[in-house]
């Protein structure tokens, strides 16, 4: 199984970012979620992006 960990601004969009590095659907992976992120204080202060780890997951068959 193939697995990366990806961050970006959002969860969805450390999901999407993962998605295209893997060239994989949705339905074709597992995600954990590491970090949710948050835009810190007044959008500016501690700010942290989101955190995902994805895998690929194995064709049965």
């Amino acid at each position: 199984m193939k697995t990366i960990d990806v961050n970006g601004a959002t969860v969805k969009d450390a999901i999407k970012k993962a998605l295209n590095k893997l060239g994989a659907t949705r339905s074709h992976v597992e995600v954990k979620v590491l970090a949710e992120g948050n835009k810190g204080l007044f959008g500016m202060n501690g700010s942290r992006r989101a955190k995902v780890r994805v895998t690929l997951k194995e064709h049965a068959g």
